[in-house]
């Protein structure tokens, strides 16, 4: 839902002026730049010109407390990659039913990850960006209810999140954007954290749906040569995704360590069976924190796909190409530093080698950025 930004600060003045509940307003923004080393390397919407907008953004969130222990709270996010319009990234209310439960619903975050909530809140974490080989999925909101439980297990707080709802949108699907459905979608995450220590666990599932119009006539023709069942191991339809993730992070000593791993499979599609994990390791001097991180993305294909066709099938070889084009085998090294200039505000800068295990590319990036919460 993009709407421009004047009729958004009109829309909250009034919502603040006409109710009774008092409206309160925080928000963030992150400044980046960055650019690739050379004119054959693209990696995170950057090239070899220097480019201030690709990650940049400006964000408003309004909480009003309604009283009964009702509230609601909406999220307003502009991208310098989307031209800096705006869209609403949350919108929900929250009910808290007692000390232990409380219940949101509307537009909410999926919470595939450690950092779902708050990817976007780069002042939230020490790197420039989250690590892209873990957080790539092509989407991340969902409209739907959460219920959340919240207690201590001994020494340690324990928050569960039962997670309901379905997504509408679009996906980039072999570099084609295309209509998507996510019904059904449904989970659990588990987190447990200490004071140094912190452990979390996702499993989420729902029937993906996907509009891919760029394969009509590879599908008409499959058809035509009595391979129907080809094209049902290639299309999106109400298949079953799975998505499970696993988390630590320690925080002792000034040494900060965190580590994930995500495994994402869709049964009878031609998605590829994705492992993808990253580990980071930084160390604290009192403003000054730098860091090094390690990604990577192993992503397995389905060559039974075109293994049942028959030999000498004309069409054999471009699902071969097709189903092949999912193979994913990355690494990723970053180097980089935060420096909490200002309480409110930390300079970031980060050095990233991207390569390619299948092609031997590479891909240098140098990143700047200022994250700020107000």
């Amino acid at each position: 839902m993009k709407i421009t930004c004047v009729a958004a600060l009109v829309a909250l003045s009034l919502a603040a002026g006409s109710a009774s509940a008092e409206v309160k307003f925080n928000g963030f923004a992150s400044i980046k730049a960055g650019m690739t080393s050379a004119e054959d390397e693209n990696l995170y919407g950057y090239d070899n010109s220097v480019d201030y907008k690709n990650e940049s953004l400006f964000a408003l969130q309004a909480q009003s407390e309604l009283g009964n222990d009702l509230s609601v709270t909406a999220q307003l996010v502009s991208r310098g990659s989307d031209d800096f319009s705006l869209e609403f990234e949350w919108a929900f209310l929250t009910y808290q039913i007692n000390d232990e439960w409380r219940v949101n619903a509307g537009r909410l975050r999926t919470p595939f990850y450690k950092y779902s909530d708050f990817r976007d809140v780069g002042y939230a974490y020490d790197w420039l960006r989250t690590p892209q080989s873990v957080y790539d999925l092509g989407f991340d909101r969902i409209s739907g209810a959460s219920l959340y439980y919240n207690t201590s297990i001994r020494d340690m707080q324990s928050s569960m999140q039962f997670i309901y709802g379905a997504y509408d949108g679009d996906v980039t699907l072999q570099g084609v954007v295309s209509p998507t459905k996510i019904d059904d979608i449904y989970g659990v995450t588990w987190e447990l954290s200490q004071d140094w220590f912190g452990m979390r666990m996702a499993y989420l599932r729902g029937d993906v749906t996907i509009q891919a119009d760029a394969f009509n006539p590879l599908f008409a023709a499959l058809n035509a040569t009595g391979q129907a069942s080809v094209i049902k191991a290639i299309d999106f339809d109400k298949d079953a995704g799975s998505f499970f993730g696993f988390g630590m992070n320690f925080d002792r000593n000034d040494w900060l360590t965190v580590f994930e791993y995500t495994f994402v499979s869709v049964d009878d599609s031609f998605y590829a069976n994705q492992d993808s994990y990253y580990l980071s390791l930084g160390h604290r001097f009192d403003k000054f924190t730098p860091y090094v991180s390690f990604e990577w993305d192993d992503d397995e294909i389905k060559p039974e796909i075109y293994e049942a066709m028959p030999n000498g099938h004309p069409l054999k070889s471009t699902v071969a190409g097709l189903v092949a084009s999912r193979r994913v085998d990355s690494s990723t090294a970053n180097v980089g530093f935060r420096y909490d200039f200002h309480s409110s505000a930390a300079f970031k800068f980060e050095l990233t080698k991207a390569k390619d295990r299948l092609t031997m590319h590479r891909n240098n990036l140098v990143s700047v950025g200022v994250d700020v919460v107000f």
